[in-house]
C-alpha cells in the first residue's frame, strides 16, 4: 500500500497533467443547475430536461477504461455519474481517468436517466475540474489513527461520517430553538463586552489578555454578560437574552470545557419560581424541536422530561447522603468525610464553602433527575437574592439531569448594600487564594444604587446539548481546542 506522500506525489503529476493543457485546476466559477437534493426529489421531472450541470466532491470511483462510474456529494445529497464509451468521448474519458481522484471536486455535464440496475444517474458528456485533492480521505485504507486525530481533522471527521455530521447540524437546531422559545416570549437579543476590566457572573478563574490601544489587562469574560444585562435591567429593558461564547482557564474534563457557548436571559418583575415554569417549558421546547424527544438516556440514567420534575433541596440532601450538616460541622469534619467518602480535591485556596461544594457534587452525581436544586447558603452564591423566611439560603435553583448540574437560574439580588457586603466576602476568598470566588465590581454596586427591579436571570451553557447526546462536550464542538503538534 503506498503511502500518503507517495498518493500526494502522484495527484500532484494529475495535476501537472490539467495545468499544461491549459486547465484552471482551481476555478473561481462554477455552474450549478441543481443541488443533489433537488435532483432527488424532482428526478421524474427533470430527466426530460437536457444538458444538466451539477457539482460535488468525488466520493467513490468504480471502473475504468470503456465504462466508468463514480458517487459525488455536493453537500446536500449523494449522486452517480457515468461516463460510458460511445456516449461520452473518448478524450474527455480519458482525461478523466488519469487525472480524477476520490475527494477532487467536480463540474460534471450531461443527461439524467435509470441504469438497468435501477440506479438514478447522470450521463456525463463533459466535466471540468474544481479543485484538486492531494491528500487521500479517511477510509477503508486511510483512517484516523486515534481519537486525537479525529478531533483534530474535524474537517474530515465531518465529511466521512454521517453521524459527526448530524451532531452539527442538531447543534444548530439546539441554538435556535433556544432563540425561537426566548423571541416568541418577547426578549430581545442583546449583545455585551467579551473583555472586561472585572471579570463577574461567575465563579471561575478568568483568561488575561493585554489591551495595547488602552495599555490595560483586561479578562475574557467567565458570563454571558450577567452583570451587563443586569445594567439593562436598571436601564428600563424588561426581557433580554444574550448567547454567546465565554471563557474559562480551569480544568478540562467531559464536562467542562475552557472556550464555549453559552446562554443567559433576564426577566424583570418575575422570580426563581416562576423561573423555574419557565425553564421546564424551555427544556422541553429545546428536546422536542432537536432530538424530537423527551426521553433519554445520559451517563447510565434514564432521564424522561415530560415526567414531574422533583426539587432537591441542598443541605437537606447533603446530611441525607453524608450525615453532615453544613450549618454545625466545622471543615475538619468535612475534609475527614471527604476523605472517607473517597472524593479528591483541588486543595489549593480550599476553604469551608469549597469543602461543602465538595460535598454536594459526590450527592448530585446520584440523582437521575430531572429536578431542581434549591436552598443553597447565602456564601455559596454571591448573586441571587436572600429566601424570604429563610435569610441563611438564596431563591436560587439549579437543573440537575443525570448526576450534574445542567443550568443555573435565580431571582437576582438587587439590594446594593447586600451585593456589596457579599463581593466583600467573595474578595476574601480571593485573598485567601481562592481564583474562582469573585471580584468585587464596585460600578455594578453602584449601578446597583439606582436600582433593579424584581428579575429572574437563567444560564446554560452547551453542556445540555452534549448532555442530551450522551457524549463527552468536546465532542459535541465542532473544532475543540487541541495542542500544537510539535
Amino acid at each position: 500500500m503506498a503511502s500518503i506522500e507517495e498518493i500526494r506525489e502522484e495527484r500532484i503529476k494529475k495535476l501537472n497533467i490539467l495545468k499544461e493543457k491549459g486547465i484552471d485546476v482551481y476555478p473561481a466559477r462554477v455552474k450549478r443547475d441543481f443541488f443533489v437534493s433537488e435532483i432527488l426529489e424532482r428526478f421524474e421531472e427533470l430527466t426530460a430536461k437536457e444538458n444538466i450541470s451539477l457539482v460535488g466532491r468525488v466520493m467513490a470511483l468504480r471502473g475504468q477504461g470503456a465504462i466508468i462510474f463514480f458517487n459525488f456529494y455536493d453537500g446536500t445529497g449523494t449522486f452517480q455519474g457515468l461516463l460510458k464509451k460511445g456516449e461520452t468521448e473518448d478524450s474527455v474519458m480519458e482525461l478523466f481517468s488519469s487525472t480524477v481522484d476520490i475527494g477532487d471536486f467536480i463540474e460534471i455535464y450531461g443527461n439524467l436517466f435509470i441504469t438497468k440496475r435501477g440506479e438514478k444517474t447522470l450521463q456525463v458528456k463533459n466535466w471540468k475540474m474544481l479543485a484538486k485533492s492531494l491528500r487521500p480521505l479517511p477510509g477503508e485504507y486511510y483512517g484516523f489513527k486515534d481519537e486525537e486525530e479525529r478531533l483534530r481533522k474535524r474537517y474530515l471527521d465531518i465529511l466521512v461520517n454521517e453521524d459527526i455530521k448530524d451532531r452539527v447540524l442538531k447543534r444548530t437546531k439546539f441554538w435556535s430553538s433556544i432563540r425561537n422559545f426566548l423571541v416568541n416570549r418577547g426578549f430581545a437579543e442583546i449583545e455585551t463586552p467579551v473583555l472586561e476590566n472585572t471579570a463577574g457572573g461567575a465563579e471561575a478563574r478568568p483568561f488575561i489578555t493585554h489591551h495595547n490601544a488602552l495599555d490595560m489587562d483586561v479578562f475574557l469574560r467567565i458570563s454571558a454578560g450577567e452583570l451587563w444585562q443586569k445594567r439593562l435591567m436598571i436601564a428600563g429593558l424588561p426581557k433580554v437574552f444574550e448567547i454567546g461564547r465565554i471563557f474559562r482557564n480551569e480544568g478540562m474534563d467531559a464536562e467542562h470545557l475552557q472556550d464555549y457557548t453559552q446562554l443567559e436571559f433576564y426577566q424583570a418583575y418575575s422570580d426563581y419560581r416562576e423561573g423555574m415554569e419557565m425553564v421546564k417549558e424551555m427544556y422541553r421546547y429545546i428536546a422536542k424541536e432537536t432530538f424530537g424527544t423527551l426521553q433519554f438516556s445520559i451517563k447510565g440514567f434514564d432521564v424522561d422530561l415530560e415526567k414531574e420534575w422533583g426539587t432537591y433541596d441542598y443541605v437537606e440532601t447533603i446530611n441525607k447522603m453524608t450525615g453532615i450538616d453544613i450549618w454545625s460541622a466545622e471543615i475538619s469534619d468535612m475534609e475527614n468525610k471527604l476523605k472517607e467518602l473517597g472524593v479528591e480535591y483541588d486543595k489549593k485556596g480550599f476553604n469551608k464553602t469549597r469543602a461543602i461544594d465538595n460535598l454536594w457534587k459526590f450527592c448530585r452525581k446520584q440523582i437521575a433527575g430531572p429536578g431542581f436544586l434549591i436552598n443553597v447558603p447565602v456564601f455559596m452564591e454571591p448573586l441571587a437574592k436572600r429566601k424570604e423566611g429563610d435569610d441563611r439560603v438564596v431563591e436560587r435553583f439549579q437543573v440537575i439531569l443525570a448526576g450534574s448540574e445542567v443550568g443555573k437560574g435565580f431571582s437576582e439580588l438587587n439590594d446594593p448594600i447586600d451585593q456589596a457586603g457579599r463581593f466583600a466576602e467573595q474578595a476574601k476568598l480571593r485573598e485567601g487564594g481562592d481564583e474562582e470566588a469573585q471580584m468585587y465590581d464596585h460600578d455594578f454596586v453602584e449601578a446597583l444604587e439606582y436600582g433593579m427591579p424584581p428579575t429572574f436571570g437563567f444560564g446554560v451553557s452547551e453542556r445540555l446539548f452534549a448532555f442530551f447526546l450522551d457524549k463527552p462536550a468536546r465532542d459535541c464542538q465542532i473544532f475543540p481546542l487541541m495542542r500544537p503538534l510539535k
